[in-house]
This record gives structure tokens, sequence and C-alpha cells, in this order.
């Protein structure tokens, strides 16, 4: 498996001063992010199925928590698998948001059990940084099959939308097992999503704009989810 090519939060800021003279011969071996080959060469690799031979021989790049390095990626949608929580997310999918992506990822971060895509099958993945290779993300033509699958599931979907009648989340009931239903940059929720949601909730503000980022309220609600349950 090649390395990804996300780049860590932690890699080095451009603007870090280097002395004049410092020595820079290591610059072509050393990551500028991640891990290196792993120590000792092949005679020290642990005898791991969980590890990819590609990886220990040339280093880890992709954009993990420490306890997956080296890992393959097969191995880490298992292991994510065993432990993912039982809350999902659906994004409203009619204008190729560029929030999807980000989403996807945050839904990563905070272990969702499945990311469901509603409207257009092809997103944005730009913002995703590769979390899409290990997230489950299904595809809903419309919300009417979506809410078929909910209700098959047995399953709330709840909205997030500043709309009239919307739940501050802090407040509001966030069942262990839902659906949390986010819509697009601007126009929101679509109305028929709104119909169909068994709770409407909103994110409590303090300025002057109507709403904030779609990516930034799917982030705040996830976390309250798992201050909660996880």
């Amino acid at each position: 498996m090649a390395a990804d090519a996300a780049v860590d939060a932690g890699a080095e800021h451009p603007d870090a001063a280097v002395e004049p003279g410092a020595e820079l011969a290591d610059a072509d071996t050393a990551p500028a992010h991640g891990v290196g080959p792993w120590p000792g060469g092949p005679e020290a690799w642990p005898d791991d199925p969980h590890y990819d031979p590609e990886l220990l021989a040339n280093g880890d790049t992709r954009n993990v928590v420490d306890p997956y390095r080296y890992w393959r990626m097969e191995a880490i949608v298992a292991d994510l698998d065993a432990h993912r929580h039982p809350f999902h997310v659906a994004i409203e999918n009619w204008q190729h948001d560029l929030n999807i992506g980000s989403i996807v990822r945050s839904a990563n971060a905070f272990g969702a059990a499945a990311v469901h895509i509603i409207g257009r099958r092809r997103w944005n993945r730009r913002g995703a940084m590769v979390t899409d290779r290990y997230q489950h993300v299904l595809h809903h033509p419309d919300v009417e099959t979506f809410t078929a699958w909910a209700r098959a599931e047995d399953i709330p979907v709840l909205a997030v939308d500043n709309v009239p009648g919307s739940v501050p989340v802090d407040r509001a009931d966030l069942p262990q097992r839902c659906v949390l239903l986010f819509g697009q940059e601007g126009p929101g929720l679509s109305p028929e999503a709104l119909a169909v949601a068994a709770g409407h909730v909103q994110i409590t503000q303090y300025g002057s704009t109507r709403s904030i980022n779609a990516a930034a309220a799917a982030a705040v609600v996830m976390y309250e989810w798992c201050r909660r349950w996880a």
C-alpha cells in the first residue's frame, strides 16, 4: 500500500527559522511528517499481520494516530470497525458542497458508524484528507431512499439547522443511536429533509451572522454526542 499524501497537522511550519550553515544533509532521507523506516531494518520488523512491509521499509507519512503507524489500511479499518460509535452522519449533496470532505474527516475523527451522502454521488474529497479510505461512506440518491434506510434500521434522524422550533444542541435529546443530518452551506437542509426528521437541532450563536460553516457545525454536534456517550 502506498503511503497517503496527507500532511499531519503537526508538520513543521514553513516559516520556521534555520540557522545559517545548519547541516541539511539528512533533508532527503528524513520525512517532513510522520515516521521514517522502522529502525533496525527488516531483521527488526514486528511479526504482526497488522503491519505493512512497504511502510515498514519506506516509512509512514499518512495522517494517522501513532498506534496505527505502519499498519495496513485494511487492518486500520477493521480495528475501527470494532469500536465505532453508533451514531451516523448524513449530508445532503445537491450543489457539490466543499464542506462534505471536511465533514467526512470529522466523522472519522469522532468515530461515526458511517457517513451517508444524499443526492449527487460525486462529492469533493479534498477536505477529507483521505480519511474516506478509513470511513464507511454510503450513497442515497434522494431523501426518500435515505429515509427508507433509516426506518429499516429503526434509527431516528435529527436535522441540524437553525430553523424555527430547533432545540439548542446542549439541551436537545441526542439518542445513542441516531443519524445527524446536515445541509449545505447557504440553503441548509431541504424542506424534504426537515420534514422527515424526528427532531431539529441548532447551535446557539452569539454574533451577527445567521449561520456558521457547515463543516464547523457538524464538528460541534458530533463532539456534543461524544461528550455524552463516548
